[in-house]
């Protein structure tokens, strides 16, 4: 049923709207290539475009939030008039920042206490939206890193920075700098590089292709005991790479999967970790990834072809634990196919025909990234094929209007981001300021007696904690900018590194206590969250232990230096036999139910199989073909046996 709004819910609706599709036609004029005939309109000076996306995506932020409170019926005056002095104090601090960057680029600023008030006011509009909009984590590290920056001269012990003057070092950091701070060179890379495929996301989300992928997934995986699980593995994680959200990933294809999960027989807990999991997947399953990888691309200065090729091995890894771990639930739970399940209605060929509007704009992606163009590039491409191709839907053949509302959808979804994003250039312009990733690289290298494995863990946690309620590309940002050096300093390659902080940036999703993306699969199953989310883990626990993997040899990852097949075909099949091991152990069952000591062993043969050192790989190897062996002679015809 329509929701039909009135009045004041439907002139913030309005407000919203107008403001997201702003903020997506103009992102998508700065980055639009030529086209022959058409043309090139950007990229437009960053004088004027970046205070004016960002004074875009502010007001993005207040008329959301005037129409969420609008809604809920808990408007009053006293926020109309903060949603006013914001306004103003936007506008004015956006404007100044045109007119002083007018001003340096003619001649030398020497910036003042006016500089610096503008400056603190404009990080505290920031604060603000996102605490709001992300919630206090993020907020909370950003004011502290503010704060740092400000006041470090005056910290004790290694935290102590050089005196400086604080109003140059406030205005050039957080405000009026092109390179960093809140409209920094992280602010341009979203601009840039991610916006596109954002809105490439919104616009395949909002054609209607989604339903028809759960359809034939549905019809494909039916006559198998963990069909609905099978399933919604496959539609999630092709509506997750193409959509990079994970928890929009679960409300918009979990609302039909979980349900028929649950059907097969499978618990509720179970059913929403299933989709959980395989939603998050969704940021690292090649060829449209997560804004991370887009960023990573950038910062590393590597093409974005090289992060995708980088990550194919790990990525279907992750996804073939997925199919295994159902296997083995299915197996543990001793489910049967039954007529009822088969008669699943068959697709029908409008929905085969809607396929083309998921694996045409990746075809064009894929086809433009390996012919040399930009990752920007391809996405406009995608989206000038994916436009016409949407018509094919008869849906938007009668109302082509949802073309325009998934681009105003994708729109608001940047302008939310680049609050997150305002953020992190604080962080990570504190940072360099300060030289604090310098002094802990210094100070973690002498507590982990330089031993790589415990950087590593400790990293891993960071970026775990730093996830929890916050997006995956200001986690991955925040991290890397601390951790880099020091992972670098223990001889990682650089590209290892940073797709090690990504991966553990994704995986916190996932990871209680605070795990977004279990808890909104546990609100659609009716399981409780922080089960959802243990289980998510143990599900997922591949995109846990894989990284640990390349860090120590990067065979895994394509692509890194010169790839030599007679390493990575090896450690291909340690892998997939890893794979078998760990989820057979964590499920506990494998023709029957383990015992307490055959899944410590198993676990114990997984870490050994992804160990970088030969004798415990074969060891390894040795001892899980006697478990096995074991098992089959226990249970030569195990009932719960499925497919």
């Amino acid at each position: 049923m329509t929701e039909v709004r009135t009045g004041a819910p439907r002139i913030a609706g309005y407000f919203v709207f107008a403001i997201g599709l702003a903020i997506a036609l103009a992102g998508l004029a700065n980055v639009m290539p030529t086209y022959n005939v058409l043309p090139r309109m950007g990229p437009f000076p960053v004088e004027w475009f970046r205070p004016l996306f960002f004074w875009l995506a502010i007001l993005v932020f207040l008329a959301g939030d005037a129409d969420r409170r609008t809604r809920a019926g808990k408007l009053n005056i006293l926020h109309l008039g903060a949603y006013t002095v914001a306004f103003v104090a936007i506008t004015y601090v956006c404007w100044d920042y045109f007119r002083i960057g007018q001003i340096i680029a003619n001649s030398v600023m020497f910036f003042g206490p006016r500089e610096m008030h503008m400056s603190l006011l404009a990080a505290g509009i920031s604060l603000w939206a996102c605490w709001v909009l992300w919630g206090a984590p993020i907020a909370i590290i950003g004011g502290i890193a503010l704060l740092y920056l400000g006041t470090g001269q005056h910290w004790p012990g290694p935290l102590q920075t050089a005196p400086s003057d604080v109003f140059d070092t406030i205005s050039a950091n957080i405000w009026y700098d092109s390179a960093q701070g809140i409209l920094g060179s992280i602010m341009g890379v979203v601009l840039t590089t991610v916006l596109p495929f954002i809105i490439l996301g919104a616009i395949l989300e909002g054609c209607g292709a989604g339903g028809s992928m759960i359809r034939i997934s549905f019809h494909l995986m039916k006559r198998f005991k963990g069909g609905p699980a099978y399933a919604a593995i496959l539609a999630s994680a092709l509506f997750g790479t193409v959509s990079g959200s994970a928890v929009a990933n679960v409300v918009g294809t979990g609302v039909v999967t979980i349900p028929m999960i649950r059907k097969r027989g499978f618990n509720a807990n179970f059913a929403g970790a299933v989709e959980a999991t395989a939603s998050t997947g969704g940021q690292i399953l090649p060829p449209i990834m997560g804004a991370a990888a887009l960023v990573m691309a950038d910062i590393v200065g590597v093409s974005y072809l090289t992060v995708i090729l980088a990550v194919c091995i790990p990525a279907v890894a992750y996804y073939l634990s997925l199919f295994l771990a159902v296997y083995f639930e299915s197996q543990k739970l001793g489910i049967q196919v039954t007529n009822e399940d088969i008669a699943v209605p068959a697709p029908k060929g409008q929905d085969w025909l809607n396929m083309a509007l998921v694996f045409g704009p990746i075809a064009i992606i894929v086809y433009l990234l390996v012919s040399g163009l930009s990752a920007a590039g391809a996405s406009i491409a995608a989206i000038l094929l994916l436009i016409p191709l949407s018509f094919l839907n008869p849906d938007v053949r009668e109302k082509p209007q949802m073309l325009v509302t998934a681009v105003a959808d994708g729109g608001k979804v940047v302008g939310q981001l680049a609050v997150a994003i305002a953020i992190v250039g604080i962080v990570v312009s504190t940072l360099s300021a300060t030289g604090v990733p310098t002094t802990f690289a210094v100070l973690l290298s002498s507590a982990s007696s330089s031993s790589l494995l415990i950087a590593l863990m400790i990293t891993a946690l960071g970026c775990i904690i730093l996830g929890m309620g916050m997006p995956t590309l200001p986690a991955y940002i925040a991290i890397i900018s601390v951790m880099g050096p020091t992972l670098q300093g223990f001889g990682m390659d650089l590209l290892a590194a940073h797709m090690f902080v990504f991966f553990f940036g994704v995986a916190a999703g996932i990871t209680p206590p605070v795990a977004l993306t279990a808890f909104a699969a546990a609100s659609v199953s009716g399981g409780r969250p922080i089960a959802t989310a243990v289980a998510s883990t143990r599900i997922g626990a591949m995109m846990f232990l894989i990284p640990f993997a390349w860090a120590f040899d990067d065979a895994l990852l394509l692509g890194i230096g010169e790839t030599n097949f007679a390493k990575v075909l090896p450690a291909i099949g340690f892998l997939l036999v890893a794979l078998y091991f760990c989820t057979s152990a964590l499920i506990g069952n494998d023709r029957g139910k383990l015992t307490i000591v055959e899944r410590f062993l198993r676990l114990g043969v997984t870490i050994a199989l992804l160990s970088p050192v030969l004798w415990a790989e074969l060891a390894a190897l040795a001892v899980g073909a006697a478990l096995v062996a074991y098992r089959y002679v226990l249970s030569p015809q195990a009932k719960g046996a499925a497919t």
